[in-house]
């Protein structure tokens, strides 16, 4: 019998991701829309981690397998981290990434650029009954700055705001092929597959 992981996200993108990233493991990644449909829990952890373990806890409770579940978003140093947790809402219900963005460069306007420090921040929490090596939780991080406006049309979120001063280039900016290599989450999943290899093995 497999070894079911389930990917406990409704982002399309963010499942092809992370299944991309665990081919050739001994798993079978599975999505929630797989199973029956369960009530989403509420994410109302203060930091990326404390939402990390919440989700990956709810799901392998109902569902009975193993589970991996991620938080991530934008720290900015000279916003005290925010928007951190409230990424997504950062500026209100429903979701809205102009309207984020917007807000991000409305409360950076008299903040000067060598200040607009930031970084985006993932943290993968995985865990489940009988899990090789028990829950663990891996992050991985991003280190840049804001832009006073936007720049590229790739990517979501505050991507074309997000600059990689050693690429000189946006998130937005960067072939998808690429910022998968790169980003936050492509970091803490090269951790997560280097755990599962060990404890699979």
């Amino acid at each position: 019998m497999s070894n079911i992981l389930v990917v406990a996200t409704g982002n399309k993108g963010k499942l092809k991701e992370i299944r991309h990233r665990l081919e050739g493991l001994r798993l079978e990644v599975r999505a929630l829309t797989d199973f029956p449909p369960v009530e989403e829990p509420e994410e109302d952890q203060p930091d990326f981690e404390g939402n990390a373990r919440l989700k990956a806890r709810y799901y392998a409770e109902r569902l009975g397998h193993w589970v991996v579940a991620d938080d991530s978003g934008l720290e900015v140093d000279a916003l005290g981290g925010e928007p951190g947790v409230r990424s997504a809402r950062y500026a209100g219900e429903p979701s809205n990434d102009a309207r984020n963005n917007e807000k991000l460069l409305n409360e950076l306007a008299d903040v000067p650029d060598e200040k607009r420090t930031a970084r985006f921040r993932c943290v993968l929490c995985v865990t489940g009954q009988e899990l090789p090596g028990g829950e663990q939780v891996f992050d991985g991080v991003v280190e840049g700055r804001i832009l006073r406006e936007p720049r590229g049309e790739g990517g979501f979120g505050y991507d074309p705001l997000f600059l990689h001063p050693g690429l000189g280039r946006t998130t937005a900016e960067i072939p998808l092929e690429e910022k998968n290599r790169i980003s936050h989450r492509g970091k803490a999943l090269d951790k997560l597959r280097e755990h599962l290899e060990r404890v699979l093995a």
